[in-house]
């Protein structure tokens, strides 16, 4: 299928490079704001202030910091439909602004239940913006630079948690209950921020064309790739989109839970575990407790935060060289090599704890700063990019919501139990996690594929399904034809003469092949021969 002539480029637009990178930076701002509400609560639940006004029990303060979860998880189910009517751009406007509505219940709340209210409701906005950010940026990103620009992403989380946790520490010199309002309406300010900004970029090109708005997503396609309409790279990019979504169209794939979980059932289980993971593995008992760790270790009150500020810069900084290394080492090796030392980080810590001796504190403070880096550079950016490169179009939205949801899930549960495994099993919770740091790295040898560039059309081979997929085509094409025999053969005109069926000419897709210079849709379709059978006949440049 020949693609659309695409509008010239403005002279005022970004386009190649310049609005990839643009639309990541933007795009990360979606994570910064999650990433921002995570570290928040961290420092505030320890200043006087906050105690004075909410006199909290251990369970009423995990499920204060908890409860956000539990609306990220409604909304990231709902999302993966909601991505696929409304578009990506839409479905980031609308998260921004209902995070925006949550934070200011927050900045202005009376009391627990109404700080309650506001936690879940921006926890809604979490949801969606958890949720399709990852796809957007998977969608608009080449297969060369995927890895890299979804790590990026990632570290629009961690500034954002690091922002929180320092402003947190300059907000504790103040004497007043502003000392907790003005970190929690730093969240209007960004969340506002975003929605406004989600009008401007460029709807996901992929969505464009699935939804056959050609046009538009060929127009996308050009901008990225230098603003020419004639670029022969793009628009054998949207050749290749296109035939692809054609295919799963002729193939009469429906697009239900239902069919993901029958035809991709490994895919699904990936995801979801990689996320799973991602949070048994302890991140969220240094990101919303780190204070309360540190003052556990023997570091008190303001020096806590001062702690958990200095453990979040070097946070930040671990998740730069996975930019560099995902696309070269691939994804495999980092989740393995950080699994490890994040489990020996965790297990010292625990150790240091238990033998409380007067160098603990700067101890305890090392291992955190080590886990914190490692988990950084592997196990933070990866379950994000993962999910969303080995779902196929058709399910992508719903499968990435349902990994997100797992995320969320998992991330209650460990923000719901913190507090309260702090009390009971005290030390014995750090190896706890340490062990499951260990059970990702064998999950992670045996069963995650490499899909370091990989394209997201040609992600069935990594998997191994392209024969079966096709079988099953095949088959249905197959039953598709022998039906429509059935009802001509049926029909009569006058006479004795029936009526015989004309062959249809569509193309039909058959199987994507590759090979070591190419990467291109080989399209098949049946013909009727002078007997009367019919037989493949490669019209692989009809509409060149």
């Amino acid at each position: 299928m020949d693609p659309p002539a695409a509008a010239p480029p403005s002279s005022s637009r970004l386009v190649g490079n310049s609005l990839l990178y643009a639309i990541s930076v933007f795009a990360s701002l979606g994570v910064f704001l999650f990433g921002y509400d995570q570290g928040v609560m961290s420092g505030i639940i320890t200043g006087p202030y906050f105690e004075n006004y909410f006199q909290l029990g251990e369970l009423q303060l995990g499920t204060m910091v908890a409860i956000l979860e539990i609306g990220a998880l409604i909304t990231s189910l709902a999302s993966g439909r909601i991505g696929d009517q409304i578009g990506r751009k839409m479905t980031l406007f609308w998260g921004a602004l209902v995070f925006t509505l949550g934070g200011a219940i927050q900045t202005f709340t009376n009391g627990f239940y109404m700080m309650i209210v506001g936690r879940l409701i921006s926890g809604f906005g979490v949801g969606l913006l958890s949720t399709i950010v990852p796809i957007y940026q998977s969608e608009i990103s080449p297969p060369n630079h995927r890895g890299a620009l979804a790590c990026m992403e990632f570290t629009g989380n961690i500034f954002g948690y690091a922002v929180s946790v320092w402003t947190d520490y300059a907000c504790s010199f103040l004497d007043s209950d502003l000392s907790w309002r003005f970190p929690l309406f730093m969240q209007c300010i960004i969340g506002g921020i975003l929605a406004g900004g989600s009008l401007l970029i460029p709807e996901s090109p992929r969505w464009l064309i699935d939804t056959d708005k050609d046009d538009e997503g060929m127009r996308v396609i050009a901008d990225l790739h230098g603003g020419d309409p004639d670029n022969s790279v793009a628009r054998e990019e949207f050749r290749e989109i296109k035939e692809r979504v054609m295919l799963e169209r002729e193939s009469g794939e429906a697009r239900s839970y239902s069919v993901m979980w029958k035809k991709y059932k490994k895919r699904v289980l990936l995801a979801m575990s990689s996320q799973a993971f991602a949070q048994l593995n302890g991140i969220n008992v240094i990101s919303y407790y780190a204070p309360r760790v540190f003052e556990e270790a023997g570091w008190i009150g303001r020096d806590a935060i001062l702690m958990a500020g200095i453990n979040a810069v070097i946070y930040l900084l671990s998740t730069v060289p996975t930019w560099f290394l995902v696309d070269r080492w691939g994804r495999r090796a980092i989740l393995m090599s950080g699994g490890s030392v994040m489990a020996v980080s965790l297990i010292l810590t625990g150790w240091w704890m238990y033998i409380d001796v007067p160098q603990t504190p700067n101890a305890v403070v090392v291992c955190v700063i080590v886990f914190n880096a490692a988990f950084g550079y592997s196990w933070g950016p990866i379950p994000w990019l993962y999910p969303p490169e080995i779902m196929p179009l058709t399910v992508r939205a719903k499968g990435v919501s349902l990994s997100t949801a797992t995320n969320w899930a998992f991330n209650f549960l460990v923000g719901e139990m913190t507090p309260f495994l702090q009390m009971t099993i005290k030390w014995r919770l750090y190896p706890l996690h340490g062990f499951f740091c260990t059970c990702s790295f064998i999950l992670v040898y045996f069963l995650f594929p490499e899909t370091k560039g990989v394209p997201l059309e040609e992600m069935d081979a990594v998997f191994g399904e392209e024969e079966r997929i096709e079988e099953e085509e095949e088959m249905e094409e197959e039953e598709l034809e022998r039906a429509a025999l059935h009802r001509s053969s049926s029909r009569f005109g006058y006479g004795s003469f029936g009526v015989t069926p004309k062959p249809s000419t569509a193309s039909l897709p058959n199987l994507l092949r590759t090979n070591s210079s190419s990467n291109v849709f080989r399209w098949m379709r049946r013909t009727k021969s002078t007997q009367g059978n019919y037989q493949a006949v490669n019209t692989e440049d009809d509409d060149d």
